[in-house]
């Protein structure tokens, strides 16, 4: 990574882009941490359409860096080579800047094995690793940082480059972008799930999460790049969209109501939204009431998970609402959906594939036959992860 100058910027050439603003959008009580983020990308010359994702490099949290380095025995002076790396770094570097502090591995566990002094250590070490106990050598491995490693066999002493050599490369997070140019100008806002949750006895956060959220103060700079999607909003401003977005789900649709509203298109929006309580987590409300009062939104459905006994989520409303939103498609309508991958867009995906084989009286085989033909047509698209 680096910032070259006079090139183009990129992912292996990202921008040192300013924070301007880190909001929080969640409300207090909620379960949930959502921070509205904003960069300025002014001075770039990156460009960026509704869409798309912003790539962000982040750094690890420095008293997680001290508590490795001091369960490992290292002062954090020590030099170490990095993959690719044109000259060598401190350990301490690498570890803040290049490397994943979780992701622990069978990798260095072999090498710990080795290196361990005390029997009963290395012993407990060979029992991991013998190939009998693969299941629950994954699942040991799954709660634990190489801090955990570390504490818990301490007299496994390595090297600093032994240990570098076990890690990860950290990589950049990618984020859905909140906005649209022609609203937001040189900004990039996007819309952040903030990751906390503890094991091994452990408080941790997603690195990248909480580096937005705590560590990088408002006006400091992140290397940041402009990611390619193929998720994108219909050129035909006349054609309906339907766009399914709960939580953090919301942020690109948030992105192509701006868009729609600056190229003054005149087609119908319909907006799914939802996530476990109306009062606490209702992202972006006052901008989306608002939208829907001026007309610019057309419909807003509204699912709420925890507010009643029964839980409601954006797939129940689309079942209740079929035969509306089955004429939207019938009329060229475009349906997006994003958000979390496993659950929610498996649901409403079965959920659409039902009410095109309920409302349009298919058989189920010509019915997932429509869907594919809607999405080869770029007129059903995800982005889910």
């Amino acid at each position: 990574m680096s910032d070259t100058p006079n090139a183009p910027h990129s992912r292996l050439n990202p921008f040192h882009a300013a924070l301007v603003e880190n909001r929080l959008l969640s409300k207090a009580g909620s379960a949930k941490e959502v921070r509205h983020i904003s960069f300025d990308l002014d001075g770039s010359a990156l460009n960026y359409r509704v869409g798309q994702s912003l790539g962000v490099y982040p750094t690890n949290d420095e008293a997680e860096v001290s508590a490795l380095l001091k369960a490992a025995g290292f002062s954090g002076l020590e030099k170490v080579t990095l993959p690719k790396a044109a000259v060598p770094a401190t350990l301490r570097e690498a570890l803040t800047k290049d490397l994943f502090l979780g992701g622990s591995s069978r990798k260095i566990l072999e090498v710990m094995a080795v290196a361990a002094a005390n029997p009963g250590e290395k012993a407990r070490l060979q029992e991991l690793l013998a190939p009998e106990a693969a299941p629950n050598l994954e699942k040991f491995l799954a709660g634990r940082f190489f801090v955990d490693l570390f504490e818990e066999f301490p007299s496994a002493r390595i090297s600093p480059q032994q240990l570098v050599d076990c890690m990860k490369k950290l990589q950049p997070r990618l984020y859905s972008i909140a906005s649209s140019p022609k609203i937001a100008g040189s900004r990039v806002e996007l819309t952040v799930g903030i990751v906390r949750y503890t094991t091994n006895g452990r408080q941790r956060g997603g690195t990248c999460s909480t580096f937005l959220a705590d560590r990088l103060p408002v006006n400091g700079r992140a290397p940041v790049f402009v990611g390619e999607s193929p998720f994108k909003l219909t050129d035909d401003d006349d054609a309906p969209i339907i766009m399914v977005g709960p939580g953090t789900g919301i942020a690109p649709f948030r992105a192509f109501l701006q868009e729609r509203v600056a190229r003054k298109a005149k087609g119908k929006i319909w907006l799914f939204f939802g996530d476990q309580h109306s009062q606490t987590d209702f992202l972006y409300e006052e901008e989306f009431r608002a939208a829907l009062d001026n007309g610019s939104l057309t419909r807003l459905d509204l699912a709420w998970s925890r507010d009643q006994e029964k839980k409601i989520y954006v797939q129940d409303l689309m079942r209740q609402n079929a035969a509306e939103l089955w004429a939207w498609m019938l009329s060229g309508g475009y349906f997006y959906v994003c958000g979390e991958a496993k659950r929610m867009a498996r649901d409403v995906d079965a959920a659409l594939l039902e009410i095109v084989q309920t409302q349009g009286k298919m058989d189920a085989a010509q019915a997932a036959e429509h869907v594919s033909m809607l999405k080869k047509a770029g007129r059903y698209m995800r982005d889910v992860y």
